[in-house]
């Protein structure tokens, strides 16, 4: 474990984009491709704030993640265990499978994956 002020405050500039692109951007690319270009980032970056790992495990990791939780999404591991009335964890969980959503995954790790390799 280590702590890396430079990953720490890509990941709140992150941060504080997404928040601003959920509160005020209502379109059908920023919102829901952007944003999950951005989210894999966010979690990259947070990561690598405090984990002492090469970068492309933790890459590997991230897209991984972020595939796992589109797959539960797909199974609505939401509705099945009755967590719908929840809204911060459907947020989190999200609620709907798009095969678009791992296009940006996948679009968000290879950029990282270039701006990050020398790590």
């Amino acid at each position: 474990m280590r702590w890396n002020w430079r990953y720490a405050i890509i990941s709140l500039a992150i941060l504080a984009l997404e928040i601003c692109i959920a509160l005020f951007v209502h379109d059908r690319f920023i919102r829901p491709f952007f944003g999950d270009v951005l989210a894999v980032v966010l979690v990259y970056t947070s990561l690598r704030t405090i984990l002492k790992a090469k970068a492309f495990y933790v890459l590997i990791g991230v897209f991984m993640f972020a595939c796992s939780l589109e797959f539960l999404q797909y199974l609505q591991i939401t509705k099945v265990y009755g967590l719908d009335n929840y809204k911060v964890l459907k947020i989190i969980l999200g609620s709907t499978f798009d095969w678009w959503d791992i296009l940006a995954y996948f679009v968000g790790c290879l950029g990282i994956y270039f701006l990050d390799r020398k790590s």
